[in-house]
């Protein structure tokens, strides 16, 4: 533990700290910080969908610039990881396991329980359900990961600079970042990535039981999901262990290779036809609606300005949040790419796979529903379930997808154990396997603790809470870089 930095034992306790008081007082905690996630949402609403299309911009900006030939790297660098690898690990540790768990859930919830403006199971509620999931889970929300993953790339491997956040406003601030200032911005990027990897990791130990508890009638209950983050822990450490190189890799290729089975098979045995046609249709709605999508607060309509706040102000936090993590790794795995290719590829492949996804399985539940089967009366754990069951080799691709589910929740907390290492060891490009180590039991024991308290909800608002003042930090973030891609047109860089 000799390379740790201040860092990690500053947001140890302070993460530590919030677990306890979650444990020991959770529904005060969960009120309190409800209440802070409630007064940021309605207070900054605007500017959450604000500088989130700003994002996308700036994205699309430098794809079309001459900006766009410059290197992740040197002149000549080849990339480490085929497309095929880079494009799986992007996806696993960006989407992973919330595709899974909201790919019925999602367009389903929104056609039967919660349209945005329409009256709940009418046309119009259908067809708004896949457009506003695929507006939550398409451009913007990889633009956000694209943002800080292309900020990190570019100083790491163009400048040598260290793999940290702070790292990345020394071209606007100077030596000040390496004080402490930059050690604050630093413990909120690994806060935001413990708490975000924990929230998950009880998210994915809720849908292997509930899984297992449709299939097989098992009981949902804490200790089935404590046993269950400890055999994922075990496999998730051996995976560390053995690098980046070959665990994430590997399993984020499997990753790949099990949702394209999943996905395949839902799309022959579902109604194929009526899939590909939402998919077309909706495609074309998100593309026409989404300016008007983009900047949408309905301050004169209370209810769909409540549903706004909700949603997509709550995806937007949710993602900035996330951001830290899933950029840091895709920055990682991204060199000598040009940041031509690199955002192509970031906003382009994912989100593709992404509405193909949701349209499947979404589709597939809405169908289910008109069909007589209650899919949005089943838990949202449940609802993939759900739909597999009137679906033929139902018990094969529930098993297939309690799989899955288990090999992102390895990935993820694989990937973010590499993560934490990295910020906490001043940016070692290869942290120790004792520090990665130590957050792999933190995360672990972290989300046991908040399953067995009810504090995910708690903790979770915290997470949303911190996207604030990380969103200002990513303003920052991007007035450097471009600062600093400026002077390298000057130089002539290739």
């Amino acid at each position: 533990m000799k390379k740790v930095t201040i860092v990690f034992w500053v947001t140890l306790v302070i993460t530590v700290g919030l677990s306890i008081l979650g444990a020991v007082l959770p529904d005060q905690f969960e009120r309190i910080s409800g209440n802070i996630m409630g007064f940021i949402s309605a207070q900054f609403g605007w500017f959450y969908l604000v500088i989130v299309t700003l994002f996308v911009l700036f994205c699309l900006y430098l794809v079309f610039s001459p900006y766009g030939k410059i290197k992740l790297g040197k002149a000549g660098e080849k990339p480490e990881f085929s497309y095929p690898s880079w494009f799986a690990m992007l996806f696993s540790a960006g989407m992973g396991i919330g595709l899974v768990f909201y790919g019925v859930a999602s367009p389903v919830s929104h056609y039967i329980k919660t349209p945005p403006a329409a009256e709940p199971g009418t046309r119009e509620a259908l067809e708004d359900s896949l457009r506003v999931t695929f507006f939550h889970y398409g451009i913007h929300a990889w633009a956000i990961y694209a943002v800080i993953a292309l900020v990190l790339a570019y100083f790491m491997f163009r400048h040598e600079k260290p793999g940290l956040v702070s790292a990345s406003l020394e071209s606007l601030f100077g030596e000040r970042m390496k004080g402490a200032w930059g050690k604050v911005v630093d413990v909120i990027a690994v806060f935001a990535t413990i708490v975000g990897v924990a929230t998950t990791l009880g998210f994915g130990a809720t849908q292997i039981n509930g899984g297992l508890a449709y299939l097989f009638e098992l009981p949902i209950s804490f200790w089935v999901q404590l046993i269950i983050i400890l055999i994922v822990t075990v496999l998730f450490m051996i995976s560390t262990y053995t690098g980046l190189s070959k665990g994430i890799r590997y399993l984020s290729n499997a990753n790949m290779g099990l949702g394209g089975i999943l996905l395949l098979a839902t799309l022959i045995l579902g109604p194929t036809l009526y899939i590909l046609n939402s998919l077309t249709d909706t495609i074309g709605s998100y593309i026409q609606q989404l300016p008007s999508e983009s900047f949408r607060l309905s301050p004169n309509d209370e209810s769909e300005r409540q549903w706004v706040l909700d949603w997509t102000v709550f995806f937007w936090a949710w993602w900035i949040a996330w951001s830290p993590f899933v950029g840091i790794f895709i920055a990682r795995v991204s060199k000598g790419r040009t940041i031509r290719e690199f955002l192509s590829g970031v906003l382009i492949v994912p989100t593709v796979v992404g509405f193909l996804w949701f349209s499947t399985f979404g589709i597939s539940g809405i169908d289910a529903q008109n069909n007589g089967v209650d899919i949005a009366g089943l838990p949202e754990e449940q609802a993939l379930f759900g739909l597999f069951d009137q679906l033929p080799f139902g018990m094969i691709l529930s098993i297939l997808a309690i799989l899955l589910i288990s090999t992102f929740f390895i990935t993820s907390a694989d990937s973010a154990t590499f993560v934490l290492g990295m910020q906490t060891t001043n940016g070692s490009m290869s942290p120790p396997t004792t520090v990665k180590f130590t957050w792999g039991l933190a995360q672990s024991t972290i989300a046991a603790v908040l399953l067995y308290t009810g504090g995910l909800q708690a903790l979770q608002n915290a997470l949303i809470s911190a996207a604030l003042p990380f969103s200002f930090i990513m303003l920052l973030m991007i007035i450097s870089f471009y600062k600093a891609l400026k002077k390298d047109k000057e130089k002539n860089w290739s």
